[in-house]
């Protein structure tokens, strides 16, 4: 199974993963091709390799024809209908559309609207809908199956946007945000935007705060516009596969989430023998569980025997317990420059 693991120590946003995802091995001529299907103003994407804290990073900027006057603000329904109009395969419609209702039902509980008419505002510009459906086809172009996410650092501070002066996390990413992991951060400045509240809950099937079990075969890493003082302000993806023997060879990452089911899981288990448990709970619930307990599984066997004759005894224990889950998923307007 193709597998990614988005690594969000500096926050994410829309722009930070399509450069991440190019810079891991994404088909960029597929990605800028099939974005030229949107029906929306002229645009072009600019990739530069930049330098952040001695990481050599990917920047991508979305620049607008000189002559091109962008409509700023577009309704969910319009983005809806652009996107299912374009043309896309069903995978990468699938991907945008899910990134798009986590932002679009959030901004509407906020406002206490219907989500049909949410009025976006930012992030109904032509660089967030470009952010949103590049990575969708990026996550396309490599194959992936499952996307796997650290803890999201979301900021504090305040943020200046449509609205107006308002508090970060921007209510609307705090909203999409409910039931993940969120994590600290001494950074007074949006560590994450909406359009990366809505991939990290829009589209991630589970949270770690490891790299999950997985064979690495690429690795990318996507520049923000600041520059933190302490640490470099990029995003890695780690791109790889996940495959059954692996698995149960591996010892699997602490902390997870499963985002369907918004199960916090916290096991730590010895076994000599290499046992995985993989825990999937299909229904819409909200569990916490904590399991403290530590089992040790231990087979000793000694046969001596002094005779004329010998006896070898093999004892192998081999076992494979393995539980597969699978998850559903859950999306704002404004968007800022991480």
């Amino acid at each position: 199974m193709k597998i990614i693991y988005f690594d969000c120590f500096s926050g994410i946003s829309g722009d930070m993963t399509l450069a991440a995802l190019i810079d891991a091995g994404a088909d960029r001529e597929y990605v800028e091709r099939e974005l030229a299907k949107i029906r929306i103003e002229p645009f072009t994407l600019q990739w530069q390799r930049v330098s952040k804290q001695g990481i050599s990073a990917l920047k991508m900027d979305v620049l607008l024809e000189p002559d091109a006057l962008p409509q700023h603000h577009r309704h969910y329904s319009e983005i809806v209908t652009m996107i299912r109009q374009a043309g896309f395969n069903e995978r990468v419609v699938s991907l945008s559309l899910a990134i798009f209702d986590k932002i679009g039902t959030s901004e509407a509980k906020i406002h206490n609207i219907p989500v049909e008419t949410v009025h976006f505002h930012e992030v109904g510009a032509i660089d967030s809908i470009v952010d949103v459906i590049g990575v969708a086809l990026a996550l396309d172009s490599l194959g992936i199956e499952r996307i796997y996410c650290s803890p999201v650092p979301l900021g504090s501070g305040t943020v200046k946007c449509s609205h107006g002066i308002y508090p970060v996390p921007a209510p609307a990413t705090l909203e999409m945000m409910k039931g993940l992991p969120i994590a600290a951060t001494v950074y007074r400045m949006e560590m994450t935007t909406p359009t990366g509240a809505g991939i990290a809950s829009g589209i991630v099937d589970e949270f770690s705060s490891g790299l999950p079990p997985m064979i690495v075969e690429s690795i990318g890493y996507g520049a923000g516009t600041r520059d933190l003082p302490d640490q470099p302000n990029v995003l890695r993806v780690v791109v790889g596969v996940l495959e059954e023997p692996i698995a149960g060879r591996l010892q699997q990452a602490p902390n997870r989430v499963n985002h369907g089911s918004r199960q916090l899981h916290d096991h730590e288990h010895e076994h000599p023998h290499g046992h995985q448990h993989e825990h999937e709970h299909p229904h819409g619930h909200q569990h916490e569980h904590e399991h403290p307990n530590v089992h040790e599984h231990k087979h000793d066997h000694a046969h001596k025997h002094d005779h004329a004759h010998k006896h070898d005894h093999a004892h192998k224990h081999d076992h494979a317990h393995k539980h597969d889950h699978a998850h559903g998923n859950q999306q704002h307007s404004h968007e800022r420059e991480t």
